[in-house]
């Protein structure tokens, strides 16, 4: 699996006129394929007097879900030169929808693929991109007296604490980037003596 990948950074829409046509383009961040759909049908309520509403959209960390929708418009015009705008731009966990208004010109099927493809470089330019990574997440318990001064040196060596829970005993839950957890054994001996283990507590997408 990857390591890490780009999404967008922010909902957001733009919009872009050729030949009287409007094409709003709606982007959203999104986790899952049903909420991909369900953003498309809030979008094609709330622009309900809009003749179409063309889709796209790419989801989870190694881009293994694609899908685009025409919505009547000719195939191949609009849905899949949207996606392609998406793979270019290497984003994932994101939908897109193009909502059109008939301006009376027919644009033609060149037309149409330029419209829809600039309209979602403009959306994904207003939205921005940020990196996820994937981090190992670790737990570490140790006396309560102890407790503060090892989240320091752990700190530190870069080491991210998320935070720590106390109850018999301190409990500090850490982060790191894949990749980078194979220097935590090492790193622990050597802020406690050897005296403590990490107990691994699974995986974590965050941003930055």
């Amino acid at each position: 699996m990857t390591a890490s990948y780009l999404t967008v950074a922010r909902t957001a829409t733009a919009e872009i006129e050729v030949k009287r046509s409007r094409f709003e383009c709606h982007v959203e961040r999104v986790p899952t394929e049903d909420d991909a759909r369900a953003v498309v049908e809030q979008i094609r309520r709330r622009h309900w007097d809009a003749r179409h509403h063309c889709s796209a959209f790419v989801l989870g960390p190694n881009a293994d879900v694609q899908r685009s929708n025409d919505d009547g418009e000719p195939s191949g015009t609009a849905g899949a030169p949207m996606l392609e705008v998406l793979r270019g731009r290497e984003v994932s966990d994101v939908v897109v929808v193009v909502t059109r208004w008939f301006g009376g010109v027919l644009l033609g099927a060149g037309g149409l693929v330029r419209a829809y493809s600039d309209a979602v470089r403009a959306g994904l330019d207003a939205a921005g991109t940020v990196q996820r990574r994937l981090l190992h997440l670790y737990d570490v318990a140790v006396d309560h007296g102890d407790a503060g001064r090892l989240e320091n040196d752990l700190r530190s060596r870069g080491v991210s604490v998320l935070g720590v829970d106390y109850a018999e005993r301190a409990t500090l839950h850490l982060a790191l980037p894949a990749g980078s957890a194979e220097g935590l054994p090492r790193t622990l001996a050597e802020v406690t003596g050897g005296t403590v283990e990490a107990s691994p507590a699974g995986t974590d997408w965050v941003d930055g």
